[in-house]
């Protein structure tokens, strides 16, 4: 097989993305993209987390709350409001937050 021909088959991730959930802006895309990103902020909170040597409860007592409420939000099973965020950011990592609104 060319090398050619196999690129035809090959997808694109946004093409693949668009199969699998709809096009921006349908409910599905739109649940998926916010399913993702509220997976990535917590894996990048768990990812600082264990570069600081830390546990979650460790975390959880830095930053005024419980271990089971860290433990959620690093396994994705759990909204965060801005101002927790924040708090574990600042006070139990010691990172500071940006954010970005991009159109």
């Amino acid at each position: 097989m060319s090398n050619e021909s196999q690129n035809k088959k090959l997808t694109s991730f946004s093409a693949h993305l668009d199969e699998q959930y709809g096009k921006r802006g349908t409910v599905e895309r739109e649940q998926y993209e916010e399913e993702f990103e509220a997976f990535k902020l917590g894996a990048m909170i768990q990812e600082l987390r264990k570069k600081q040597g830390m546990t979650q409860e460790q975390l959880a007592d830095k930053c005024g709350t419980t271990k089971t409420y860290i433990s959620r939000i690093e396994n994705n099973a759990s909204d965060i409001r801005l101002s927790t965020l924040m708090r574990i950011v600042r006070e139990g990592l010691g990172g500071n937050l940006i954010i970005s609104v991009i159109k």
